[in-house]
Formats: structure tokens, C-alpha cells, sequence
């Protein structure tokens, strides 16, 4: 597929918010956050936002809400009209992706050794109890919420803020326009959220266990789920994805 360039800043940041709406950074059914906060995250100016948000509510992919509750909410997933401006988010990021994604492997293999290396036992009972949050959490948005709260309170048990800060900013590159994790599309949804709850089983008990090596590999190899549901967004895209980086 050939895609063009977006041509202007509000052209930009509707493919991002596309982008971001396909990928799973916003689930159908969740809010978007404020148009502020939703600016200063893409590094533009509110009325970019607020005219890439008029554009995507007239094109269906996006609700406005009146009142106490209200907001900007994602009505539909990902709609053939979203296929271009995903392919073209994408190919354009796909290199600082594969190399921020590396990075972030690394990071979170660090930080999950040290939590297993520092864990208290009131510690690792909270972290036990994040990963029952995350198994009894309904499918989609609920679980994405779960797993940010899991992997949060491994990395507070890990205790360096120097490397929780440099995770955050890596993971901030990797972000479209978003500071949740995507969570792919409703096909794959299910079978990918059975595999991050073994990977995650397997993680808990060996920073709770302390089992810092083990912790390290298992925390690198989980993160990789990342990478392949953005090499499958291109490929559903009509791109294909290089593999010159390959998460450790």
C-alpha cells in the first residue's frame, strides 16, 4: 500500500489518534483524556486537538458526551477508512519503535530483577493481589488496566526511581497518543490476554520467590507482546514490518 504524508498538524494528529484508537491504546467504550492533557502528550496546540477530534467525531470513530461524565469517547475500533493513516503512523515510527522497544525490554528485565532482589513481604502480598485484580478483570479496557497496575507495583518494589524514570520516557517514545499500553483488537484480544496472564504468572512468582535472574528473562520476553501487535497493526495496514531489531 502507498500512503501519503498527512499535510497539516491537525492532519498529523488525526492519524495518531486513529493510530492510537486501532491499536488498542484507547478501546472502544473509554474516554479520551482532556484536550489539554491530550496536547501537551502530542507536544501540540489544543485547537490542533480539538480540530483532529471534530474530524474523527464527524467520521464516526469518535462520541462527544454533555454533562457530569462527559467527554470524547471511541465508538468504533478500527473501520476500513483507519487502514491508510495506520500504515502511514506506523511506517514512519517503525525504527524508533524497534529501538525504544529494545530499550524498554532491558528496563523492565532490570527493574523485575532488582524487584525480586528487594521484594518485602508486605510487598509481595500486594503484588500477588494485582495479579488476581488482572485474572478476575473483565476482558478489554478492565484488563489493561489491571496489567498497568501489576507491572506499577513491580517496579515500585524495585525501588530506583533513575530507572523507572528512563522506562516512562522510552515508554512515552513507543506511545501513538497514549499513556496506556495497546491492547490490540477485539480478534486477537482474548488469546492475547490468556498469554500476558501466563506470562505475568510466571513473573509474580519469581520477583515474589526471589528469583532475580529468572525474574529479568521472564519481564524482557512479556514486554515483547508489545512489538507484535504493532507488526500486526502493519501488516492489517499493508505494510510490512522489518525485523533488523529483535526484543531480547
Amino acid at each position: 500500500m502507498t500512503v501519503r504524508a498527512p499535510e497539516t498538524r491537525v492532519d498529523e494528529v488525526e492519524d495518531r489518534l486513529v493510530t492510537a484508537v486501532a491499536v488498542g491504546e484507547y478501546l472502544p467504550g473509554t474516554g479520551l483524556p482532556p484536550e489539554r492533557e491530550l496536547a501537551a502528550l502530542l507536544g501540540v496546540a489544543r485547537v490542533t486537538v480539538r480540530g483532529a477530534i471534530a474530524r474523527l467525531v464527524d467520521r464516526g470513530l469518535l462520541e462527544t458526551r454533555r454533562g457530569r461524565g462527559g467527554g470524547t469517547f471511541v465508538r468504533t475500533q478500527w473501520p476500513d477508512s483507519s487502514s491508510e493513516a495506520v500504515g502511514r503512523v506506523l511506517l514512519a515510527r517503525w525504527a524508533g519503535i524497534q529501538d525504544s522497544a529494545d530499550a524498554i525490554a532491558l528496563l523492565h528485565g532490570a527493574l523485575a530483577t532488582a524487584a525480586a532482589e528487594r521484594v518485602t513481604p508486605t510487598e509481595a502480598t500486594a503484588i500477588r493481589q494485582c495479579l488476581e485484580a488482572f485474572r478476575a478483570a473483565a476482558s478489554g479496557a478492565e484488563k489493561q488496566q489491571a496489567d498497568a497496575v501489576l507491572h506499577r507495583t513491580i517496579i515500585e518494589a524495585a525501588r530506583n526511581e533513575a530507572l523507572r524514570a528512563a522506562l516512562a520516557g522510552l515508554e512515552a517514545q513507543i506511545s501513538i497518543a497514549a499513556p496506556a499500553h495497546l491492547w490490540g483488537t477485539s480478534d486477537g484480544m482474548a488469546v492475547m490476554e490468556e498469554r500476558a496472564l501466563h506470562d505475568h504468572e510466571a513473573l509474580v512468582d519469581a520477583v515474589c520467590d526471589g528469583r532475580a535472574a529468572d525474574a529479568g528473562v521472564i519481564a524482557r520476553k512479556h514486554v515483547g507482546i508489545d512489538v507484535e501487535l504493532l507488526q500486526q497493526a502493519m501488516l492489517r495496514a499493508g505494510q510490512v514490518p522489518t525485523q533488523d531489531r529483535s526484543v531480547p
